[in-house]
This record gives C-alpha cells, structure tokens and sequence, in this order.
C-alpha cells in the first residue's frame, strides 16, 4: 500500500468515530446512464466520482477489491418485471464484490477484515454490519469467493445435486462450458459420477481448454457448424444431463439428444439477453413430452441452503488442487463495463473479475 494509500484509509478510520457528518473520502463508481435497445454499448454506463458518506452505528466502510460481472446483469438494465429488481437509472450498479474493511463502527466487523457483499461496481462501499460475510483467506485468494466459491460454483453444484441431480453412468452436456459456471460444472459433474461429460463452446482455443484444463471429455464448437449434429455425434446413445446456459439452438439440440427421462436445469439463456422482441422457444419441445423430461428452472437464490456443504467440498478440491479453475481479469473500476460487455459476448474463459485498484 502506498503512504498516500494508508493518510487516505488513516483519514477514514478517524473520521468514521467523530461525530461530523462530512464527507472526508471520495470513490468511483458506475452509474446506469441509459436503458440499452438490444446489445448495450459504453455509451449506456457513466463513471462518476462521488463522496463517501460518514459512517453510522454498526456500518463499515469497504474498500473493493475485486468486482464481478455477470450475464443475468443484462437484464437489470431493462426496465422490465423479473426475479430482481431492475437497476435505476442514474443509480450505482450492484453485483458481488470482495473487499477490506477499512473502517468499522460494527463491533463483529473489524478493520482489516476480507468480506464480501453486493455493492459492486464502485470503489468504497458503506454498508451495514450485518449484510456481509467474512471470508477466511487463509487457504484460497479473495476473489475465488467470486467465482468457484462463490454463486457461479454453487450455481454448477446446485444444478448438478438437486435441479439436475447426476447418477453414476450420466453423460452430461452442458453449454457455455468455458464460462464462469461451465468451467466448474463439467469438473463437478465428473466428481458426482458421471462417465461422459460434453462442452460447448465458441472457437477452437476455448473447445481445446474444455478437454485439456477443464475435464470434458468431448467439446463443441458452435461456430463450426449446427450443434445439433455435432451433439448427436458425441453422444449416440443420448444425454441424461443439460445444464443449460445458452438457450435457443442449445436447447434445440439437447431436446434432440435427450435420453428418456433426462433432467434439464435451466441456469440461462444468453443467445437471447439482447432480443428486441418475443424469443422463440424450442421447435422441438413436443419431444420433453414424449421423452418425460424434466426441464428445471433455477435461480441460485434458492439453493442458499447448500453453501456451507458446497464451501466446504470446494476448499477441498481446490486446496488439493482437483478442480481446475480460471479468471479472465480487467484492470480498473472504468474497465468494468468492458468487462461487462466482454462476458455477453463470449470474450472470457472462466470467472470474469473486475480488479479494482
């Protein structure tokens, strides 16, 4: 930390136990300037600096030091009804960060504390006592809460256990397998017993990462030709798994391959988070019928419950270094909506992270 660094945060601590009520520390921070029509721009973010306000009984002050951004993000830019409030238009952005505690007037919350929270997208957040979490790094890196410890590895584990749930024998598909959560995926549903585990992806250095690094058995390139075909190839005998993160011709396409009775867990759609009007769904879903199968829903939020089972096994494997895992990493709070941007298009192999210095 340099010495201007530590007068700032020697600045806040004192100030955060007087009484004044003036501002004596200002951060950057990510506002929503505009509601995009179709694929968002820059254009629709502004950065701002503004003043970090004193701190009230039982708050803290966090520096950010890491930030993530993910696909279902799209959607709060809409102004539209969903599982999670819209963001507001002139307002900071949120989303999953970890940071240091900087200041504390919250007794079980002390200054030097690694927490994570939901005020992304900004440099310094103030925040009650009680909304974060205090992380034990001592074993893994901070930013591994936003990602393989974090809503994107519970997400595969929650999808794989008891949305999807794998048997001993499966052969599991599951798309956006490069990505944040399909990174982990095929390495858990390895762990959970399955005997063939297939990857999509888009390009063929992502397809090579998927066999190599990330434990598929068998990858698709979706940019190479109908994944239809290419997914009745890898698997003749039919899939009993989908983990479903891209939608549209995916979907299609595991419909398609389905074994009977095959279990779907619906985590995303993003071949359609920038549709300007009514998505299309499967031409072939009659076949869910015929097939008996199970298409899931899942939101994250709902799977809470299993953290302390999933935190516990994850530490494991990656202490042990079993699971495998990547961070596609941009550098600054006015990177993030590139970063943003990046992971609707594809651009990221793994978590991407937000690096706020």
């Amino acid at each position: 930390m340099s010495a201007n660094s530590s007068a700032s945060l020697s600045a806040v601590s004192a100030a955060s136990s007087s009484a004044s009520s003036r501002t004596v520390v200002t951060g950057r921070e990510i506002r929503l300037a505009s509601r995009p029509v179709g694929a968002p721009t820059e254009e629709n973010f502004e950065l701002v600096t503004a003043p970090v306000p004193q701190l009230g009984e039982g708050e803290i002050l966090v520096r950010n030091t890491w930030m993530s951004v993910d696909p279902y993000m799209r959607g709060r830019m809409d102004d539209a009804e969903s599982y999670i409030p819209p963001f507001g238009l002139g307002t900071v952005l949120e989303g999953s960060a970890v940071g240091e505690v900087v200041a504390s007037r919250a007794d079980a919350v002390p200054v030097g504390a690694t927490v994570s929270h939901f005020a992304g997208w900004r440099e310094y957040a103030v925040l009650d006592g009680a909304a974060v979490s205090v992380l034990d790094v001592s074993a893994v890196p901070a930013q591994a809460y936003l990602g393989p410890l974090g809503t994107t590895g519970l997400t595969a584990y929650a999808a794989l256990t008891e949305v999807a749930p794998v048997r001993p024998g499966d052969t599991v598909f599951i798309s956006g397998a490069a990505g944040a959560v399909g990174s982990v995926a095929g390495e858990i549903a390895r762990k959970l017993g399955a005997a063939r585990v297939i990857g999509s992806a888009g390009g063929p250095e992502k397809t090579a990462k998927l066999v190599n690094d990330f434990g598929y058995d068998t990858a698709l390139d979706y940019r190479a030709g109908a994944i239809a075909a290419q997914l009745a190839e890898a698997a003749p005998g039919g899939i009993d798994v989908y983990v479903d993160h891209v939608g549209g011709d995916h979907l299609e396409a595991a419909i398609a391959s389905a074994a009977t009775g095959a279990r779907f867990a619906l985590v995303g759609a993003i071949s359609g988070y920038n549709a300007t009007g009514p998505v299309p769904g499967p031409h072939n879903l009659f076949q869910a019928y015929t097939k008996r199968l199970q298409l899931r829903g899942m939101l994250v939020s709902d799977h809470f419950g299993l953290f302390p089972e999933f935190t516990e096994r994850a530490v494991g494997w990656l202490t042990e270094g079993s699971l495998h895992t990547e961070e596609t990493v941009f550098e600054g709070i006015e990177q993030a909506p590139a970063a943003f941007l990046g992971v609707l298009s594809g651009v990221n192999t793994g978590k991407m992270l937000v690096r706020l210095t």
